[in-house]
């Protein structure tokens, strides 16, 4: 296994984090693209196929359910951040947009693989902050090829694992009701931000703490003027589950609420976007990885990311093998460079043990 040198890593690290790559601008994301090209090329020797904005690097040869690491290149970060929040490296901490979430990732994945022969597939997505809508055809498809998916995101406190990550669903409730002159004659309407307020206790209802399933409205509106009953009235739904029979309950419950006004019309759509990361889809991967020494806390999260889809599928998935740091999303965004090579070569030593132990 070759050696992992962090001036190396630190270099490409400077070079994906300058090239800004907010998920919403194409022309960003090619350029980001063309980095990844060169690094490929550089320590892998092959440039990654382009499926759309998407990356997919494969081991060349016969890949007998090789391995796939999961990872992203886009950022929640419009593009001009660098500005004001540049990339720096002071007492051993990088900061910088994305620089944590996961461009540090990509990195050591990239070194990792660099340092191995095992079969592997590399995918680097450009939509994950969206919610994975256009890549998520393609996961799935190099998910079912392997037998088994790692995934680069962010660690937890303190290098932790994620052994679990909760699913995530996202509803669209509009309410019709009917209008009517609000001085006048408000009898005569049907009050859509009444029967807003009804479902909102109603849809509140549907969580259940003891399973840690959470349901909460997060953005509601509705009305047209200020003297007229509103006819129109709509929110959102986020709800967080553990497991996938939670996700099937509340997408029951969510399509079967009924209107409670009399007149008033309820339609609600969506659903499970990114089904739970049940614990038994990581376990037996993070015990392979502590076999091998790596003695790193697990932890189950509630937020998800693109492994939700491979676990769901029934594909062994361990998360959080990406960088160490924190501040995911915000100014305060680092990670920790000694970590890096660490994490590099652990990725690489578990690609070895499951080509060599089947």
């Amino acid at each position: 296994m070759g050696a992992f040198g962090l001036d190396e890593m630190l270099a490409d690290l400077r070079r994906l984090v300058e090239a800004e790559s907010p998920s919403t601008d194409p022309e960003a994301l090619r350029a980001c693209a063309e980095v990844v090209d060169d690094l490929c090329e550089r320590l892998l020797g092959t440039a990654p196929e382009h499926e759309g904005p998407h990356l997919v690097w494969r081991r060349p040869g016969d890949h007998d359910r090789p391995v796939l690491l999961l990872g992203h290149y886009d950022t929640v970060w419009p593009l001009g951040t660098l500005a004001g929040f540049p990339f720096e490296v002071a007492e051993g901490i990088a900061r910088g947009p994305g620089v944590y979430d996961m461009k540090a990732g990509v990195v050591q994945a990239l070194h990792g693989l660099a340092s191995t022969t095992a079969p592997a597939v590399l995918v680097l997505t450009a939509d994950e902050e969206l919610g994975s809508p256009a890549s998520r055809l393609l996961i799935e498809r190099e998910a079912k090829a392997a037998r088994a998916v790692l995934v680069l995101e962010p660690s937890g406190p303190g290098g932790a694992l994620k052994i679990a990550r909760k699913g995530v669903a996202h509803w669209r409730m509009e309410i019709e009701g009917r209008a009517a002159h609000a001085g006048l004659e408000p009898e005569r309407g049907v009050n859509a931000l009444d029967e807003l307020a009804n479902q909102i206790k109603a849809i509140h209802a549907l969580a259940d703490s003891e399973a840690g399933t959470s349901v909460t409205v997060t953005r509601a509106g509705g009305g047209s003027a200020p003297n007229v009953v509103a006819e129109s009235a709509w929110c959102v739904v986020d709800a967080r589950m553990w497991t996938n029979a939670e996700g099937e309950r509340l997408e029951r419950e969510m399509e079967a609420l009924p209107p409670i006004l009399p007149g008033a019309k309820v339609r609600v759509t969506g659903g499970v976007n990114r089904g739970p990361m049940e614990r038994a889809a990581g376990e037996a991967l993070y015990e392979r990885l502590r076999g091998l020494g790596y003695d790193l806390p697990a932890i189950a999260v509630g937020g998800g990311s693109d492994g939700n889809f491979t676990a769901t599928l029934g594909i062994p998935t361990l998360d959080g093998l990406g960088a160490v740091g924190d501040g995911a999303h915000a100014r305060r965004e680092h990670v920790v460079l000694d970590e890096m090579p660490r994490r590099a070569e652990m990725v690489a030593r578990l690609l070895d043990d499951l080509a060599a132990g089947g």
